[in-house]
């Protein structure tokens, strides 16, 4: 994205929190940002038929976004704001270079995301969670050698005993198959992380959204048709979770914001009933 070109606000919900944004950000986003202090807040691109992930392709989130310089722009934006980036053992193995830090999201913001976070007062990046109920995942990733958190349940530890760097801790959470996603939310919570980021896949999205954990969806619409077929599954918002027609989960929508053909949407979710 050119620094001459913001996205352009379209609509905004009156009364939503305000932070002290650098004058670059706030001209990039165009307008003002805020989270309330306490959330937990979920980002996703789609593309117009509501594919989000092909598990069989690693970045698989570049091509669903068209490259979009403006869907990074906004990670980076999100990341900046977060005490904790949470993530799935899929999301994990499909980027496999990712550290989930706001300046590698969008560099040409590199020093302005660094100054938000300074002004919100969180030092250094946010910490990185890895929710894996096997403990399938790749200990060489850069991630685990950085140091991350890796929440699991007692099978997954013994999956991952002695293999993952000093850096990196292990902590086992409730769950037999799946670590149980309110117990994920109350560790981060322990730690003090007010702030949570989830870039989850579907199926920890889905396990949060259905548990009513999730706050914030923030919603890049691709201008791409993903498709589905009987060999390749794509996979959808939620993943593993049922709701219609046994249960509503609705979204309030809070902001509409366009940069050429891609949609940047924000809701604040109900609880499920």
């Amino acid at each position: 994205m050119s620094p001459l070109e913001p996205i352009a606000l379209i609509y905004e919900r009156e009364g939503l929190p305000r932070f002290e944004l650098p004058l670059e950000l706030h001209r990039l986003y165009g307008g003002d940002f805020g989270l309330p202090e306490r959330s937990v807040y979920a980002n996703f691109v789609s593309t117009i038929d509501g594919v989000v992930a092909i598990p069989a392709l690693r970045r698989s989130n570049r091509l669903i976004s068209d490259d979009s310089e403006p869907d990074r722009f906004v990670i980076g934006l999100l990341r900046a704001c977060a005490d904790a980036v949470l993530v799935g053992s899929g999301t994990l193995g499909g980027s496999p270079s990712a550290r989930w830090q706001a300046q590698r999201a969008f560099p040409p913001a590199a020093s302005s995301l660094v100054e938000l976070r300074r002004l919100l007062g969180r030092a250094g990046e946010p910490e990185v969670a890895i929710v894996t109920g096997s403990g399938s995942i790749d200990p060489a990733h850069p991630a685990l050698r950085e140091g991350a958190l890796v929440l699991t349940t007692a099978r997954g530890a013994a999956t991952l005993e002695g293999r993952l760097a000093d850096a990196s801790q292990v902590v086992v959470l409730p769950g037999s198959d799946r670590v149980d996603a309110r117990a994920v939310v109350d560790f981060l919570r322990s730690r003090g992380h007010e702030r949570i980021l989830s870039e989850a896949g579907p199926t920890l999205f889905g396990s949060l959204a259905s548990a009513g954990l999730v706050d914030e969806l923030f919603l890049t619409v691709s201008p791409l048709l993903g498709g589905r077929s009987t060999l390749e599954r794509n996979l959808g918002l939620v993943e593993g979770a049922s709701l219609l027609p046994s249960r509503r989960l609705g979204g309030q929508l809070l902001s509409v914001r366009l940069h050429g053909s891609h949609l940047f949407l924000r809701y604040r979710l109900e609880r499920a009933s």
